[in-house]
C-alpha cells in the first residue's frame, strides 16, 4: 500500500509564535522574513497578490491557539474536554474541525456524467446502428447533445496532437481542434499511432472471467503440491480455502466448460473448450527451475513505490522523467482482477517509458493469489510481480491481507510458494517491520522469504500500529540486511533529500524505495542522482502540473468525465505538494519529511498559492490548467480537513 496515499501522516511538533527565533520541533525552519500569520496568508491569496501585506508577524494569541499552526493540524482535544472552563450561561464551544481519514465519503462513481450523454455508437462514428436500439439510455440526437454540452476548455486537443485522432469526437472538451465544418471528426493519417500503453484487458478474456470459465491449470497443480507438502497443522482443507463472496476465486466451475489461459503471444482466447493448436514446447511440459527464471537486477536503482490513488500512470511518467529507475503499478486486489473488473485492470497499465515495471497484488488466500499470478503471467508484460504485505488500512487488514499476512505465516508461505511456481518473472514482497509497534517480525520472516523463493524484499521501517507517528527505523533495516543476505533488501521510509538517500544506502541496502518523498517533490530523483538541492521555481512546478494534466487527458480521456477524473487526481496530488517548502526559503537544509510548513509568503504569488493547505486554493490551481470546475463540484479527498463543497 502506498505510504501517504492512504492516510495523512501524523506530523510531530506543536504550535508556536511565527516570529520566534528558535526553531520549533516538527516545524520547517523558514527564514523569518517569509513567515506570516494565517490571516495575512489568506488575505494575500484573496487579494490575488495585488498588494503584499507587511512581513512582520504577530505573536501567538493570548488564548493559546497558535496562529502559525495550520487549522487542519491543531491539536485535537479529547472528547468532552475544552480549552478553558466554561462559565455558566456561556454558549457551547463551536464544533471542532474534522480531522483524520475521510472514511464516510461515498465509494460510488458519480452518475451525473450519464445525464445527456451521447451514445457511444455515435461518438465512435460506427457504421452499425446502436445495439440496444430503442432501449438505449443515451442520446442519439447530436444537435440536442450540443445544446447542453459545456463550452470547450481550450483550442488544442492533446489526443489529436499526440495520436492524430481523438476517439472522443464531438464529446471532447477540446473538440474545436478536430471537428470539421459539418461536425465530422478529423483524422491526420500521417500522425495516427497506437497509444503507447500496454497491459490492457481483452474483452473476450473479460467475458470469460465474468462467467468464471477460465481454467487455471498451473495454479491448481501448484496448490495441490502445496497441499501435499504442507506441514501438518489444522485441517488439510485449510491449504486451499473454499471461500465465498468477494474472496471466492473465479474458475471453480466444472472443468469441462472452462477455457484454458492463452499463451503469452496469443492474440485471443480459444473458441473451443481445450487449447489444442500450436506446437508443443518445453514450457508446456517442463517447469522452470528458480535458476532459469528471469533475473531482476535493480541494485542501486531508485524505486518509485506503488502509491494508491496518487501513483497513477500520469504521475509515474512524471517521476520517470525526473530519473526514477523502477516503477510499480498501484495496489490491485487479486479477487477484483479475477472477476474482470475494468477499473482494477486499469491499475496494471504500463507506459512505454517504464522500462523496469512491476505490478503489486493484494490478497489473503493462496488460491486467489496463485490463480491471479498465473492470469497475469499469461496476459500482461511485467518485469516482476510484488506481493503487498505492508498495507495497514483496516479494510485490507481485517480480511487477512496486507500486514495481517505477517502474523499468518502458513498462509503467507503458501502464497509466496504458489505464486513463485506459476510466475516466469521474479516475485518480490513488500513488508513492514511488524504489526505491533514494539514487536518486530521482519528479521524472522526475511530468511523464510528467501527460502520460499522471493527474489527481492522491500522493508518499510515502520509497523502497522505506528503508521506515521514516528520516523522510520533505519537501524532496524540495517540489521535486517544481514538477516536477508544474500537476497537483496530495499529500504523505504522518510527519504526527502539526497542526504537522506545517502544515509539510507550506508545501511547496506541494495537500493531505496521512495514514496511520500516523490509525492512532495517528484524531482527528488534528480536531486539524488545529481547530489544537489534544487531550488525549483514556482513556474517550473506549474509546468510539471501542466505535464501531469496532459498525461492525464491522454490516459483518462478528454471528454467531460476524463477531464474531471484528471482534475480529481490532480487535487489529490496537490494535497501532498502543498507541504513542500522551496529551498530558497529554508534557514536550514534539507527539509525533513516530518516537518510541517508554517504559514509563509513565497517569493511570488504562485509560490504562495502552492503552499496553501485549503482545498479551495487547490481548486484554483486546477482551474489554471483545466478550466473552471463544473457547477455543484464536490471534492471529497481522503482527509476530512480538506473537503471542498
Amino acid at each position: 500500500m502506498a505510504e501517504g496515499a492512504a492516510e495523512a501522516p501524523a506530523e510531530s511538533g506543536g504550535g508556536g509564535d511565527s516570529g520566534a527565533s528558535a526553531p520549533e520541533r516538527g516545524v520547517a525552519p523558514i527564514k523569518p522574513q517569509y513567515l506570516t500569520t494565517k490571516e495575512q496568508f489568506h488575505e494575500f491569496l484573496e487579494a490575488r497578490g495585488e498588494e503584499k501585506p507587511s512581513q512582520e508577524t504577530e505573536a501567538g494569541d493570548p488564548g493559546g491557539n497558535d496562529l502559525v499552526e495550520p487549522e487542519a493540524k491543531r491539536i485535537r482535544l479529547e472528547d468532552g474536554q475544552t480549552g478553558e472552563a466554561a462559565e455558566p450561561g456561556e454558549q457551547p464551544q463551536v464544533q471542532k474541525r474534522a480531522r483524520g481519514q475521510n472514511k464516510g465519503r461515498p465509494h460510488m462513481k458519480p452518475t451525473h456524467y450519464d445525464n445527456n450523454r451521447l451514445c457511444p455508437s455515435l461518438v465512435q462514428e460506427s457504421a452499425a446502428k446502436c445495439f440496444f436500439g430503442d432501449r438505449c439510455r443515451f442520446l442519439h440526437d447530436v444537435g440536442r447533445y450540443l445544446e447542453t454540452k459545456p463550452s470547450d476548455l481550450g483550442p488544442r486537443c492533446v489526443l489529436f496532437e499526440t495520436f492524430g485522432r481523438c476517439p472522443y469526437g464531438v464529446t471532447c472538451r477540446f473538440a474545436g481542434a478536430h471537428l470539421g465544418p459539418d461536425g465530422q471528426n478529423l483524422v491526420r493519417e500521417e500522425w495516427v499511432q497506437a497509444p503507447p500503453v500496454r497491459n490492457g484487458l481483452d474483452k473476450a478474456l473479460q467475458q470469460l472471467l465474468r462467467k468464471r470459465k477460465v481454467r487455471f491449470e498451473r495454479a491448481e497443480q501448484a496448490l495441490r503440491r502445496l497441499s501435499r507438502d504442507r506441514v501438518p497443522g489444522p485441517s488439510p482443507a485449510a491449504a486451499v480455502p473454499k471461500v465465498t463472496g468477494a474472496e471466492s476465486a473465479p474458475g471453480q466451475d466444472s472443468g469441462d466448460t472452462q477455457q484454458a489461459l492463452p499463451g503469452p503471444d496469443a492474440g485471443a482466447l480459444p473458441s473451443g473448450s481445450v487449447w489444442t493448436r500450436g506446437p508443443l514446447t518445453d514450457e508446456d511440459v517442463v517447469r522452470l527451475r528458480p535458476c532459469e527464471k528471469r533475473k531482476l537486477d535493480i541494485h542501486g536503482k531508485l524505486y518509485l513505490a506503488p502509491l494508491t490513488t496518487c501513483g497513477n500512470l500520469p504521475f509515474r511518467r512524471i517521476c520517470k522523467r525526473f530519473g526514477a529507475d523502477v516503477t510499480c503499478g498501484e495496489m490491485a486486489v487479486c479477487t477484483n482482477l479475477l472477476q474482470g473488473q475494468t477499473s482494477e485492470w486499469a491499475l496494471l497499465r504500463r507506459h512505454q517509458c517504464e522500462d523496469v515495471f512491476g505490478v503489486q497484488l493484494e490478497g489473503a488466500f493462496p488460491d486467489t493469489m496463485t490463480k491471479c499470478a498465473e492470469l497475469l503471467n499469461r496476459t500482461i508484460e511485467v518485469d516482476f510481480v510484488d506481493i503487498n504485505v505492508g498495507c495497514p488500512i483496516d479494510l485490507v487488514y481485517k480480511k487477512g491481507g496486507g500486514c495481517a499476512l505477517m502474523n499468518r505465516s502458513a498462509k503467507f508461505q503458501q502464497i509466496v510458494r504458489g505464486m513463485n511456481q506459476v510466475l516466469d518473472v521474479p516475485l518480490t514482497v513488500k513488508i513492514r517491520t511488524g504489526v505491533q509497534e514494539r514487536v518486530n517480525l521482519a528479521h524472522r520472516l526475511l530468511p523464510e522469504l528467501r527460502d520460499w523463493g522471493a527474489a527481492l524484499v522491500t522493508l518499510h521501517g515502520r509497523s502497522r500500529e505506528q503508521r506515521y507517528t514516528k520516523l522510520a527505523d533505519w537501524q532496524y533495516i540495517e540489521q535486517c540486511v544481514t538477516a536477508a543476505s544474500p537476497m537483496p533488501l530495499f529500504g523505504n521510509g522518510d527519504i526527502l533529500s539526497y542526504e537522506d538517500a545517502n544515509r539510507a544506502m550506508q545501511t547496506g541496502v541494495a537500493g531505496i524505495m521512495i514514496a511520500r518523498g516523490a509525492l512532495l517533490k517528484p524531482w527528488l530523483f534528480t536531486e539524488i542522482k545529481e547530489q544537489r538541492h534544487w531550488d525549483i521555481s514556482s513556474s517550473e512546478r506549474l509546468a510539471i502540473l501542466q505535464d501531469f494534466t496532459r498525461y492525464g487527458l491522454e490516459h483518462w480521456g478528454s471528454d467531460t468525465q476524463g477531464v474531471e477524473k484528471t482534475r480529481r487526481f490532480l487535487l489529490e496530488w496537490l494535497s501532498f505538494l502543498c507541504r513542500y517548502v522551496p529551498v530558497g526559503l529554508l534557514e536550514r537544509l534539507p527539509q525533513r519529511i516530518n516537518e510541517r510548513p508554517p504559514y509563509y509568503l513565497g517569493r511570488n504569488y504562485l509560490e504562495t498559492l502552492m503552499a496553501s493547505q485549503k482545498a479551495a486554493d487547490w481548486i484554483r490551481i486546477s482551474e489554471m490548467l483545466l478550466g473552471p470546475v463544473p457547477p455543484n463540484f464536490v471534492f471529497l479527498p481522503k482527509h476530512k480537513a480538506n473537503a471542498y463543497k
